[in-house]
């Protein structure tokens, strides 16, 4: 697997989508390109409001930072986001509005387009090394606590906090160890029909 570590030089903070905040993009596919198929990034919400509508996209959502917040939807359905790393799924066409619990918050997110990608996100202690061997997902690994050693053969490079590292199909490629202690959010990207075509 092709390996890239990124660190936080490497994320780009930017204007959510509608304006009403600020978004920090950790990653996306293609890289810089305003209709991806795939992003990872950290929203910071400080009031409440709209969330911007991606139409055509899957999303997961988490609450990384802060007391929480209730996620509201146009039909009347609420879902509250007060247990840190617990992940909601929802479209990216309905129309949610976000409302603080006590103070600020930052979450996590995975926004795919249905029709390019499928995406799993997972959060998992880390607990000595796991190992990612080569196939035809991408894998993306955040580092959400502690610190950890990535090797990819005969190279290793260390993560903090806040960290990642990016995992890009390679057949001739290595597997990658990431070993260490604390907590990850893993997220791999497949094409639907690797999926079963499920939405």
């Amino acid at each position: 697997m092709r390996t890239r570590v990124l660190r936080h030089a490497d994320y780009r903070r930017m204007r959510w989508k509608n304006g009403g905040g600020w978004t920090t993009e950790l990653t996306a596919f293609p890289a810089d390109a305003q209709d991806f198929d795939w992003r990872v990034s950290i929203a910071e919400i400080g009031s409440d409001g709209a969330f911007s509508p991606f139409p055509g996209c899957d999303r997961h959502i988490a609450l990384l930072e802060g007391i929480g917040m209730e996620l509201g939807f146009a039909g009347g359905e609420t879902v509250r986001l007060d247990q840190r790393l617990r992940f909601v799924p929802f479209a990216g066409e309905a129309e949610a509005y976000g409302k603080l619990i006590s103070g600020p918050v930052r979450d996590f997110n995975v926004i795919t387009r249905r029709d390019a990608c499928h995406a799993e996100v997972l959060h998992r202690p880390l607990v000595g090394p796991m190992v990612f061997l080569p196939d035809a997902a991408t894998w993306f690994v955040f580092l959400a606590s502690g610190s950890a050693v990535v090797r990819s053969g005969s190279i290793a490079q260390t993560i903090e906090s806040g960290e990642s590292v990016l995992l890009s199909p390679d057949p001739a490629g290595d597997r990658v160890l990431v070993d260490g202690g604390g907590e990850v959010i893993i997220a791999r990207f497949v094409a639907p029909a690797d999926h079963g075509g499920e939405r």
